[in-house]
């Protein structure tokens, strides 16, 4: 071997406290796209079996029934040893011939935050952030000016002058965060929720930075949930323990949705402010809405076509 071949050999990392996206993003770099999956075959004679099947783990596009039945058991492995607390993960499809839609009585909603701790609770956030896929705005009244608005508040609610509205994921017809993935590791489903592969991240946060409602968010740092606190009910492209350096999004708690249930947010708010249902069936609540309330979008101008709806009673 040449001397410039040798300096441009690159020894590949041993995975045992790596994590995929951590050795693609300083392998991919040193290599180059074209060296790197012929530099990956090694890995597998690598003995920690557990990390270089997640290093070589396909987009969940890719995988088959089997592939899925064996990776949902090692991520409930490593849930019960890294957290200490028994899952269950699964593999939720849409359903055919539906079409999710949200909508919020902004007249009812009071700014008691009972969704935001719901969705905490419910999709397995850190505990330490206290992150929620939920933000309330309070907002002066007769303003529609966020620059205006508190996510911050802490006095009682709600107060005479101000109104809250709650900003999530608006499950956008035509998403810009979609479009700007450079690994296709998001993509909307035939129900109208946009997912996340969280093991096919990369964490490059494009798609945080294109969507303009401020709706996802990146994981700093691995999440800290007690053991009691974890929810065992678990899907895949839901409301799985996010790994490190993953960006995560609200799914309409497709987990719960795709089974007939409510999300959690609208099970936990106590005013009745919140509407869900499928936008396909004429008979259906939200249906009713659209066509007797006056409802409105977020930026609407932006032709993002979200299909979670605003209006005032």
């Amino acid at each position: 071997m040449s001397d410039e071949k040798q300096d441009r050999t690159v020894s590949l990392p041993v995975l045992g406290d790596m994590d995929r996206r951590t050795a693609m993003k300083g392998v991919g770099a040193a290599l180059g796209l074209g060296a790197f999956a012929a530099a990956a075959s090694p890995l597998t004679r690598l003995g920690e079996q557990t990390s270089v099947a997640e290093f070589m783990q396909r987009h969940y596009k890719e995988l088959t029934d089997e592939d899925k039945q064996t990776i949902f058991a090692r991520l409930e492995t490593e849930t019960k040893q890294q957290y200490g607390a028994d899952v269950t993960i699964r593999d939720h499809q849409p359903i055919p011939g539906v079409r999710y839609g949200y909508a919020i009585n902004l007249s009812l909603c009071n700014g008691n935050g009972k969704c935001m701790e719901a969705c905490h609770r419910e999709n397995n956030h850190d505990r330490a952030t206290n992150e929620s896929y939920i933000r309330v705005f309070e907002m002066p009244k007769g303003t529609f000016d966020f620059e205006h608005g508190s996510t911050t508040f802490d006095h009682d609610v709600p107060q005479d002058d101000k109104y809250y509205m709650p900003v999530q994921c608006l499950q956008c017809d035509n998403p810009p965060c979609v479009d700007v993935c450079p690994v296709e590791a998001t993509w909307q489903e035939e129900d109208g929720i946009v997912v996340v592969d969280y093991n096919w991240c990369i964490g490059c946060r494009y798609c945080q930075a294109a969507c303009p409602y401020h709706a996802r968010r990146f994981n700093w740092q691995k999440p800290e949930i007690p053991a009691d606190e974890v929810n065992p009910d678990q899907s895949y492209l839901a409301n799985r323990i996010r790994p490190q350096g993953a960006v995560e999004k609200c799914h309409f708690c497709l987990h719960r949705t795709r089974e007939g249930r409510q999300p959690a947010c609208l099970e936990a708010c106590p005013t009745g402010a919140r509407i869900f249902g499928n936008l396909l069936d004429p008979d259906s609540e939200i249906r009713w809405v659209l066509a007797n309330k006056r409802c409105f979008v977020l930026k609407e101008d932006l032709g993002t076509k979200p299909t979670l709806f605003y209006f005032f009673d």
